[in-house]
């Protein structure tokens, strides 16, 4: 397969893209990340996904320490080009490093950022110490 499906994407200036990571099966949103051209092609390459991390300036292989992978059952873009929507398989039910399904557990109720979503597995249960 050739690259040139990359250049229908719109990058942002840092050459990344948002995507979305939603569950194949329920249609629950679970995470918002950013890819750059390297990740999507490796995701597409792969079938699992992988990010970049601005934080750490590097790609993320995600679940690569919690083993929380996903696998990627479709790659969509949205109609202007500038959004990814990852349809995802994620293992052991856990998106968000928080040791939530998703990472979309607080609700806005009278001003308050309220967890509506149980934490599955506590987060030091998940990223053991090395």
């Amino acid at each position: 397969m050739n690259d040139s499906w990359l250049d229908k994407v719109s990058w942002t200036d840092d050459g990344l893209v948002p995507v979305i990571a939603q569950d194949a099966h329920t249609g629950s949103v679970l995470m918002m990340a950013w890819m750059s051209r390297e990740a999507l092609q490796a995701t597409v390459q792969s079938g699992r996904a992988v990010y970049w991390s601005r934080s750490r300036r590097k790609l993320w292989h995600k679940g690569e320490e919690s083993g929380h992978t996903q696998q990627v059952r479709g790659v969509y873009l949205d109609c202007d080009g500038d959004v990814i929507l990852l349809k995802v398989e994620q293992a052991g039910g856990i998106a968000c490093h928080t040791g939530r399904a998703s990472c979309f557990f607080s609700q806005l109720d009278k001003g308050v950022w309220v967890a509506v979503d149980p934490v599955l597995k506590a987060p030091d249960e998940i990223y053991k110490k090395k």
